[in-house]
């Protein structure tokens, strides 16, 4: 082997860390602050099934962090590339998470948020500093890519078999009063709470009946609309790989690739049933058009027909759900009108990270579902971390994008694209989810993101080198 192609030691912990990455994305797609509600698997079939608790990625991840954090510091004359503020505001957010968590109303969730937001600002800096070069990159998404793919099928085979199947099967447990169920199955299934006892017959929850009847899929994920998220983030840069790393396959095998990528991330995404995600895809199509070197005529036409096209699917789509009143909708306008309250109230640390589930308990309308979550990771911040916590975490995220959009709007390179919209839509998404609080979602973002700042800040080059001083202003 040359020592052109000899596997660098970056490159091997870019294949180390992608490969944990997607084991984040089979086994830790629940929030943290659900830890002690996620019991630990029990038996074999258990541990390869179910999802793990949260805390158990830390066990992995810490180790993965010392050894990167030794890869950086064995390059003395590394600095960071760009502005101060992209390095200096992550530091502060967490730094006021710290000062926020002397004050937290809960100190096992806030304990637990502290780690995952450690691990947030590590995943970006290991981004920045060990995998600026495209062969490290590849080596990151080995792992990604293919858990991303195993997710992806295990959502459409829940739309298509499994949920229909379950759903069958209860039906016919409940009519022969489950006699047809072995015994530690049926306890497993109370236990769950997916058999419930009422005035002494044991019956189906209707929660789970609906879950099936709706036919809304998560695949390893916490629930749907996290799964769109994952696609949101993911799929661009799936289907741009499909197409330009398949140049030298046969024409079929070409297009069975690119056809099973399309296939998968639509179908995927479609049976989410997400309509915040279903508002963020069409925003990231008019974004990708808007980028293209055509006439502005072409370009207005092409988003007008995205905005037409696509907003009239959607309200076909989920014309049941508005005719029942939108109650998700009125729900988070309620949970987030809480998070302001809760920030006018204590607007210097907060409530504590991760906390929020306690001032919505005292703050919340009597007609709404209790929360754990604002569904907004902005005002979150605002919520649990006071003003200060706010401002440095929303500062962090726009004077990012801001600073990529300015120097990747023209280029030409189609991964570093497809990434930077994936971050869009994924960042977009945090005003209506709580994607920060998932290891899944919220460690790839910022692995990628700390990438991108640094190929922007190379003007899109993946042949970056880390300068040994920082340029005079």
């Amino acid at each position: 082997m040359t020592p052109e192609k000899k596997f660098s030691a970056p490159e091997w912990f870019a294949l180390v860390f992608g490969l944990f990455l997607g084991l984040c994305i089979w086994k830790f797609g629940n929030p943290v602050i659900l830890d002690q509600k996620i019991s630990a698997p029990v038996s074999v079939s258990e541990f390869f099934n179910y999802s793990w608790p949260p805390h158990w990625a830390n066990w992995i991840f810490w180790p993965l962090a010392i050894a990167g954090v030794m890869l950086a510091f064995k390059n003395p004359n590394w600095r960071w590339p760009t502005t101060h503020w992209l390095w200096l505001l992550p530091l502060l957010w967490f730094g006021w998470q710290l000062l926020s968590a002397r004050q937290t109303v809960d100190a096992d969730l806030t304990a637990t948020t502290l780690c995952h937001f450690a691990a947030c600002v590590m995943c970006y800096f290991f981004g920045a500093f060990l995998f600026g070069r495209q062969r490290a990159l590849n080596f990151l998404l080995v792992g990604i890519l293919a858990a991303f793919a195993f997710c992806l099928i295990r959502g459409v085979d829940q739309r298509i078999v499994e949920f229909p199947q379950s759903r069958q099967m209860l039906l016919e447990g409940q009519r022969t009063g489950w006699t047809n169920f072995p015994p530690d199955l049926f306890a497993e299934m109370k236990r769950d709470g997916v058999i419930f006892n009422t005035n002494g017959v044991d019956v189906i929850s209707s929660k789970i009946l609906d879950k099936f009847k709706s036919g809304r899929v998560m695949g390893t994920l916490v629930y749907p609309n996290a799964l769109a998220g994952l696609i949101l983030l993911l799929f661009p840069l799936s289907l741009t790989l499909a197409f330009s790393g398949t140049k030298n396959l046969r024409p079929i095998v070409r297009a069975c690739a690119i056809a099973l990528t399309l296939f998968l991330g639509v179908a995927a995404f479609y049976f989410t049933g997400s309509k915040s995600g279903w508002l963020i895809a069409m925003a990231m199509g008019g974004v990708y058009l808007l980028r293209l070197r055509w006439p502005a005529k072409w370009k207005i036409a092409a988003v007008t027909a995205i905005a037409v096209l696509g907003l009239g699917v959607f309200a076909l789509r989920f014309h049941h759900y508005f005719a029942k009143g939108a109650t998700s909708v009125e729900a988070r306008f309620d949970y987030w009108r809480a998070a302001v309250q809760t920030a006018a109230s204590e607007p210097l640390f907060g409530t504590g990270p991760g906390t929020f589930q306690h001032p919505y308990a005292r703050l919340k309308s009597p007609a709404s579902e209790m929360t754990r979550l604002t569904h907004n990771d902005f005002l979150e911040q605002f919520s649990d971390s006071g003003i200060p916590g706010g401002l440095f975490y929303t500062g962090w995220i726009f004077i990012a994008f801001v600073f990529i959009g300015r120097r990747l709007w023209k280029s030409q390179n189609q991964i570093i694209s497809a990434i930077s919209l994936g971050l869009f839509g994924w960042f977009v998404q945090g005003l209506v989810e709580f994607e920060l609080y998932v290891p899944t979602l919220a460690w790839i973002a910022f692995t990628l993101l700390g990438y991108t700042i640094v190929l922007a800040a190379n003007n899109g080059s993946t042949e970056f080198r880390p300068p040994t001083k920082i340029p005079a202003k």
